[in-house]
């Protein structure tokens, strides 16, 4: 479990890396904070994911809210900041908190959710922020007790594919910005 702690802090650095060099207020605070773990039973057809955030010193201006998901082999962008698959997913956002609804749930959907939330006009190096990640789990119906080390597997494999597949975008976007 610790090795899979240090991986998620990697993770989300990495993803507060990404986002730290996308974006216009000296002062733009925001913290952003998920659930780490959500579990459906094998009946439950849709789920909603929340995310708190809050901003301190920020524009007026729209925010940006953004979903990204990391399965077994592969990471993806849900909604950057429009969603994929509509029919799948939908994005509602309040006064503080955000969440990622998901439809025809399936356990094709078990992966790690992370939320992100930016302030695009503010150049601050905190106005662009990323969750912990909420951990989806459905289930199959019977549990098997041999499951567990078979999702961990997938997520440190996720984790792993993320983190090199940030660290090449970063590379490109350093080589691009650098001409």
């Amino acid at each position: 479990m610790a090795a899979f702690n240090k991986l998620k802090k990697v993770l989300v650095l990495a993803f507060d890396w990404i986002l730290y060099s996308a974006g216009a207020a000296e002062t733009c605070q925001v913290t952003v904070t998920q659930p780490r773990f959500q579990e459906a039973d094998s009946s439950t057809n849709t789920v909603l994911l929340e995310c708190a955030f809050s901003a301190s010193g920020c524009s007026p201006s729209p925010l940006e809210v953004l979903w990204f998901r990391f399965l077994r082999n592969t990471h993806e962008d849900l909604c950057t900041p429009g969603c994929t698959d509509h029919q799948k997913y939908r994005v509602h956002l309040a006064e503080s908190s955000t969440s990622l609804e998901i439809k025809n749930l399936t356990v094709d959907d078990n992966a790690v959710y992370i939320c992100g939330i930016a302030f695009l006009d503010s150049n601050s190096p905190h106005s662009k922020q990323t969750g912990d990640g909420t951990v989806l789990m459905k289930t199959a119906g019977k549990q098997h007790s041999n499951g567990k080390p078979v999702f961990i597997f997938m997520i440190t494999i996720s984790s792993l594919l993320f983190l090199y597949s940030s660290t090449v975008l970063c590379f490109v976007i350093y080589k691009v910005g650098s001409k």
